[in-house]
């Protein structure tokens, strides 16, 4: 089971990486939306558009940011064999099950390696001895 916590751990570190990066993209396509505006459109107009501009892309960077950290933070908890990352990645993993089809897939198998009374048992009894 040791392999298969790595596995989740892994992939939990990715999904995260990549929720972040989203957001870094979504913040620059938002910013350069910006610009376009600002200079090519009427200024009474840029004057209305740009704070709504502004404030969406801030927010939605925002909310992608703060569901990836969380997931980062529990797959290098999960590497390092953290209880406390085990009981966050199993609800993390609840939660992905509504993010269709990745986040599904991701939610069963971190559910069922998560929840195995030999995972269990790999959390409370201390970092396992690698050979």
């Amino acid at each position: 089971m040791q392999t298969h916590v790595k596995v989740v751990a892994v992939a939990f570190i990715v999904f995260g990486a990549l929720g972040i990066l989203a957001a870094l993209v979504l913040m620059a396509a938002f910013g350069g939306a910006a610009g376009i505006v600002g200079v090519g459109a009427d200024p009474e107009e840029a004057a209305f558009a740009l704070p709504i501009i502004g404030l969406t892309g801030t927010l939605l960077s925002l909310f992608l940011f703060a569901v990836s950290v969380p997931g980062l933070i529990t797959g290098f908890g999960l590497l390092s064999w953290r209880p406390w990352a085990r009981v966050l990645a199993i609800v993390l993993c609840a939660i992905q099950l509504i993010n269709i089809p990745f986040g599904t897939l991701l939610g069963i198998y971190g559910l069922w390696v998560l929840l195995n009374h030999d995972t269990e048992r790999l959390f409370t009894g201390g970092p396992p001895a690698t050979i």
